[in-house]
């Protein structure tokens, strides 16, 4: 009995030890000490612990021996996430991620986002300036002043990196557009919002994530997607705004822009304000010295011009740090019985986006300077003759001076690949001498680039878009005449 009780206290003397090597297994030291005198109390055998104590006499004091508040609250943390596994869970853990529903990738979005919030340490990496590291890694000091340590939070920081660059925030107006194969898969314009998701089927991005980063970047998605992300040009935003009736597409805006020739300080008269887009590409051409009157038959065509419009305006602020020229003024009125709106203004400059615009000529050219443009927006050939005939019988002093439609033809060009992933390669024609010298060959081999192919060796294929815009508008350039 008394050769397997020394052999008892001499395994628990070498299991003491190496428990209390380790700082992790520290917390059982002293069960350990409690069992090893139990044990060799009970044999009248006696060990000294000095090897035990050695860590003592090394200048470490007990309580560095003992769990951080944080390695608590994470082994807290874990205990309490080991439950069972619900069959719905068992069986999507096993399934790729890619035929997983939406409803599933929202459901397990939200589980990663519990636990994010439950667990500090699986959150996403936060920049550290040198002062905040300085606190955290500060030696023995550190370990003096554990409040201190413990009520200190390290904020996420993103530094713009030009002059004038701002970082996005709530209310500002995105562009989210995913790429494959040279072909626009995804895109959606939306606003930020604290809390709000955004959803597509190529999985889920936080808004929370967005703000306080620089545009034009790409982020992944929940299905490790990269989409990417910019802000919205006033282009994106005509295009992709709410709308009532048809709008009047950038390529039309612009060539009508360049017809009345608009320029910032200029008074323009619009008639159709429709959903608002040329509103608000008149309002940036005539700027904070300038006005614009628009004005719109229909009600809700109305009220939707005037919401674009402020919306507009609200995410333009955010981003740039200035107001937005509060320069339209909207009414809901009929031009060809608007005299009473137009009474002492006049106009450098009309457009008209109506169904029967010979019939408002009469009203708008006496308001309009001599020598000024009128553009007229028509959707079919149709109407184009209809206000010929208008201006021919009218006699109103207007001259038609071009009828166009501006065409917008997309190319692609890419390096053109066989099926195999090869490049495609020139041939050249068969010559029977080279006319270069032999030095000049042997200097051309010297400098050939054995890595990758030279400038000019890869093929490319040009050919038209498949998808194409067709016909939109024509486009009529009217000028005012003195008679």
């Amino acid at each position: 009995m008394a050769v397997h009780a020394a052999h008892r206290c001499t395994y628990l003397h070498r299991l003491v030890t190496a428990c209390t090597s380790i700082q992790s297994h520290s917390r059982h030291k002293e069960a350990f000490m409690r069992l090893v005198k139990r044990s060799c109390s009970s044999s009248g055998r006696t060990f000294s612990t000095a090897s035990v104590r050695s860590n003592e006499n090394d200048g470490q004091s007990s309580d560095s021996l003992k769990l951080s508040p944080k390695q608590t609250q994470r082994q807290a943390l874990l205990l309490r996430r080991k439950r069972p596994l619900s069959p719905l869970e068992r069986i999507s853990s096993l399934l790729p991620q890619d035929v997983l529903s939406p409803e599933v990738m929202q459901l397990r979005e939200q589980t990663q986002q519990e636990q994010r919030e439950e667990d500090p340490e699986r959150r996403e990496p936060e920049v550290v300036t040198a002062a905040e590291e300085l606190e955290t890694h500060g030696g023995p000091d550190a370990a003096e002043e554990p409040k201190a340590a413990a009520s200190h939070h390290v904020e996420r920081q993103v530094c713009p990196t030009l002059h004038g660059e701002t970082l996005l925030t709530f209310g500002e107006l995105l562009i989210a557009e995913y790429r494959k194969k040279r072909r626009v898969e995804f895109r959606k314009m939306f606003q930020l919002q604290p809390g709000a998701r955004l959803l597509s089927s190529w999985g889920i991005v936080l808004h929370d994530d967005l703000v306080g980063q620089p545009a034009g970047r790409f982020l992944k998605t929940s299905r490790g997607v990269p989409i990417f992300f910019r802000r919205a040009s006033l282009e994106d935003y005509v295009l992709y705004m709410k709308r009532g009736p048809a709008i009047s597409y950038p390529k039309d805006a612009a060539t009508m822009l360049l017809m009345m020739d608009v320029m910032e300080g200029d008074c323009v008269l619009e008639s159709g304000s429709g959903s608002g887009a040329m509103s608000l590409l008149l309002s940036r051409a005539v700027g904070s010295r300038g006005c614009v009157l628009s004005l719109e038959v229909r009600e809700d065509h109305h009220r939707r011009s005037v919401r674009n419009y402020e919306r507009w305006r609200t995410s333009w602020a955010l981003r740039r740090g200035r107001e937005w020229p509060d320069n339209v003024e909207f009414h809901n009125a009929d031009l060809c019985t608007a005299s009473s709106l137009l009474a002492g203004r006049g106009f450098h400059s009309v457009a008209l986006d109506m169904i029967h615009p010979h019939l408002a000529l009469p009203t708008v050219l006496p308001h309009l300077h001599p020598g000024a443009v009128c553009a007229v927006y028509l959707a079919n050939i149709t109407q184009v003759i209809d206000l010929l005939e208008g201006l021919r019988c009218s006699g109103v002093p207007a001259l038609c001076e071009r009828i166009v439609e501006v065409p917008v033809r997309d190319w692609v060009v890419a390096p053109a690949l066989q099926k195999d992933g090869q490049y495609c390669t020139r041939k050249a024609p068969n010559l029977a001498e080279d006319p270069r010298s032999e030095e000049e060959m042997s200097d051309g081999a010297d400098g050939e680039d054995n890595f990758s192919p030279a400038f000019g060796d890869v093929p490319y294929i040009a050919r038209p878009h498949a998808e194409q815009m067709s016909h939109t508008a024509f486009l009529v350039k009217l000028r005012k005449f003195v008679q």
